[in-house]
């Protein structure tokens, strides 16, 4: 089995070292820039499975950097760095479709284990008991091609939104478990992945919003369901 290919964009030159001795150490492909230009120069000539990134870099933040990939390569997982512990910070990380979110300092230990339960998530087959096509209301989903089509034509999902609308769809009119799905999706149920988990099903139910026939509904405490109505 290959290597997974990991980009780590880190300012601080002992920190930077630090991580991509490590991360080869346990078995990674590992490449280290020193600013966010460097590391967008590295990520458009080569394919990566995770980027690990520094928020406060010089020449280009990682905030910036982070957008600029997603609009190339919008499921590849980040995971963001920085010594502060701001709600702003996690919020923005958020939007942007951060897969984690760490503070300095922090044990390599805890790093190692965040990234093989992003990798194990991303890197699962997808098609275990999937069916191809779910239909509810007026859209249908076609999952293999993380398209959901509707009123206003067809629309590119990410990995994501395809597979929390899968659940739904599968799961018509009953209530689906906020932790199972965090579990199944994410990979794990933490408080992180819960409130990006929130974000994603706003973003759904402005995909839906053209159908009032279907409807996504929060069980608080529980979970959530898809509510179709004739």
């Amino acid at each position: 089995m290959s290597k997974a290919k990991l980009l780590v964009v880190e300012d601080d030159p002992n920190l930077g070292d630090i991580l991509q001795e490590y991360l080869t150490m346990k078995g990674y492909d590992c490449t280290l820039c020193r600013d966010g230009e460097e590391g967008w120069s590295k990520f458009k000539k080569d394919k990566y499975n995770l980027c690990i990134l520094d928020i406060m870099m010089p020449k280009k933040d990682g905030f910036t950097l982070g957008k600029e990939i997603k609009k190339v390569q919008e499921d590849l997982p980040i995971i963001y760095l920085t010594a502060k512990n701001l709600k702003e910070d996690i919020i923005e990380g958020l939007k942007i479709g951060a897969d984690d979110y760490i503070t300095k300092p922090f044990s390599m230990e805890e790093l190692l284990l965040r990234i093989g339960a992003i990798l194990r998530r991303t890197q699962k087959s997808d098609a275990v008991n999937a069916l191809k096509v779910y239909s509810f209301g007026d859209f249908v989903l076609h999952y293999d091609e993380q398209m959901l089509e509707g009123p206003q034509g067809k629309q590119k999902l990410t990995s994501k939104e395809n597979e929390l609308i899968r659940i739904l769809a599968s799961e018509i009119n009953k209530l689906v478990n906020r932790s199972h799905a965090l579990k199944q999706i994410w990979g794990d149920d933490s408080y992180f992945n819960a409130r990006s988990m929130d974000v994603y099903l706003s973003k759904i139910r402005k995909l839906l919003k053209d159908d009032p026939k279907v409807q996504i509904i929060t069980i608080h405490g529980e979970g959530f369901k898809m509510v179709v109505t004739e």
